[in-house]
């Protein structure tokens, strides 16, 4: 074993969340060390293939999956520098103030312990620091005024164009999507080039992933970044009053640790929650910032209701964005669907490949050989997709939780157990039913839902904030409350799961959460 030179600041995973915690703390003089499993990532790796793209994605020790609705991961987390946000779609609505106050509004699910206008600054901020495009101006109906964005919306393409009426007759507006791209030359990166490969890592720089946003800037200040480091274990001191480093092996399988200050568990959802129950010790003998029994309890997901449309026109489908053109709140509204509580959030216009994710084979799981091969060649120019993203309530049954099996450093695997409720797929289905009608109403030669297995996307929860260690595992700042230098951050903090995605309030939690620890370290650490 080796034991490396003390640092002010051990940072667990170099994705979102662990980015903007490095630049802020290594910006305010600290010295930081970011531990990540997976590769050193460069630009210059990054290729716009499906193929190279899976290079990404997931990788090390498995997740066991097991619940009704089972949890696909193989898309929500990274493998390597820059993380899941590496090859993300940089899709960034925030969440409205209703996700902050549901149970003392509708009396289901959590309320936080902040509010939207606590975390309103920092999607600002976040913003400027990361470069956004769209039109803060039309959103404004929805969620409350805030600065304009840095960049105008991006170019649109035909293939979200053919939504904008339709959802209009249905009463769904539709603006254009806030995203983490530059319409234009931004702080000294290139604009998009709309080749719709954001999903496997843009090698341009346009699209704001880690590696030339915060982890950049975090380089910069001096913050070392240690690739091929698999953290097994937080540590603590005799006492269990304060956390002292994590134990980690290297790319060789050497065993080492990594004294530090402060400890800062920014990995995956599902991977945070291991790592505190694997780091248990006699003072804390269910996991660290386990007395309320909640780590690893109330993870959420979203899940996606795809209306399929095919016209008989080239609606340019293989240019624009991963993500989305367009972007609605009109049925983010908690009962928007009879029968059904939770949120939904709308989006038009992804760019469309052959394959892989929501790519054209996928479009139609029923076809094979010769039929496959038509229906893919009207596909490559006439289909487009209307997306609807769904809420689920936090639900204790819905967990994380150690196994017996290990891994190859004697870690045990973790287990995620997941099912959908009534109301999740209550939304789902109203979503598919709502969607073949705007598609009808577009003009669309042929129209289909997306079905199949309910999809499970975004994962969050399982190291929820609250106000005590008797209801959450952290403060809203991502601070646990057992261990005054132990913090968790990225979307595993939040309280309730909203409809949009997630990565803009990641940015802006964990940006909350690093200039909260900036400015009181001197009670942090004492």
């Amino acid at each position: 074993m080796a034991t490396r030179e003390k640092v002010d600041v051990v940072i667990v995973g170099a994705g979102a969340s662990g980015s903007v915690f490095a630049a802020t703390l290594a910006t305010a003089g600290k010295k930081v060390a970011v531990l990540e499993t997976g590769p050193d990532w460069q630009l210059s790796d990054l290729v716009s293939s499906d193929f190279w793209g899976r290079r990404i994605k997931t990788a090390g020790a498995p997740f066991l999956l097991e619940g009704k609705n089972p949890f696909g991961y193989s898309y929500q987390s990274g493998w390597g520098v820059g993380g899941a946000a590496l090859h993300y779609f940089a899709n960034f609505p925030r969440l409205l103030p209703t996700d902050f106050k549901m149970k003392s509004e509708h009396n289901r699910g959590l309320d936080w312990p902040i509010s939207y206008q606590d975390v309103a600054r920092y999607y600002d901020k976040v913003a400027q620091d990361v470069g956004v495009s769209g039109d803060a101006k039309a959103e404004e109906p929805w969620r409350p005024a805030g600065k304009p964005y840095p960049m105008p919306p991006m170019k649109t393409f035909r293939h979200g164009e053919v939504w904008v009426k339709a959802c209009a007759e249905h009463g769904i507006r539709l603006v254009p999507a806030c995203v983490g791209m530059n319409s234009t030359e931004y702080k000294g990166r290139p604009a998009c080039i709309y080749d719709g490969w954001c999903h496997v890592g843009c090698p341009t720089g346009a699209l704001s992933n880690p590696i030339v946003t915060y982890l950049g800037e975090a380089r910069r200040a001096g913050a070392e970044v240690r690739a091929r480091s698999t953290v097994t274990r937080v540590l603590t001191n005799a006492q269990g009053t304060k956390a002292t480093g994590v134990e980690y092996y290297d790319a060789a399988g050497q065993r080492h640790v990594q004294p530090a200050s402060v400890v800062v568990l920014a990995a995956w959802s599902a991977q945070n929650p291991r790592l505190l129950l694997n780091s248990a010790t006699p003072k804390h003998p269910k996991g660290l910032a386990n007395a309320s029994g909640l780590v690893g309890k109330y993870m959420m997901c979203h899940f996606a209701s795809g209306t399929w449309a095919l016209f008989d026109e080239d609606v340019q489908n293989h240019l624009g964005t991963t993500g989305a053109q367009f972007m609605s709140y009109d049925r983010y509204a908690k009962t928007s669907h009879k029968g059904a509580f939770g949120s939904s959030f709308i989006v038009a216009g992804s760019a469309l490949k052959t394959s892989d994710l929501g790519g054209f084979a996928n479009a139609r799981l029923d076809l094979f050989g010769p039929e496959l091969h038509a229906f893919m060649k009207r596909a490559a120019r006439g289909l487009t997709r209307l997306n609807a993203f769904g809420e689920e309530l936090p639900n204790l049954e819905n967990r994380v939780e150690l196994a017996t099996d290990k891994d190859q450093y004697g870690m045990p695997l973790g287990r995620i157990v997941h099912s959908f409720d009534e109301d999740a797929a209550g939304v789902w289905n109203a979503n598919f039913e709502e969607g073949l009608k705007i598609a009808k109403s577009a003009g669309a030669q042929e129209a289909w839902s997306g079905r199949g297995a309910m999809p499970t996307i975004h994962l969050m929860g399982g190291t929820i904030m609250g106000t005590s260690a008797k209801n959450s595992v952290v403060n809203s700042y991502g601070q646990t409350h057992e261990l005054p230098n132990l913090y968790a951050a990225g979307p595993g903090i939040f309280a309730t799961a909203g409809a949009s995605n997630p990565t803009y309030t990641i940015f802006a939690l964990s940006l909350r959460g690093a200039e909260q620890l900036a400015a009181k370290w001197s009670s942090v650490v004492a």
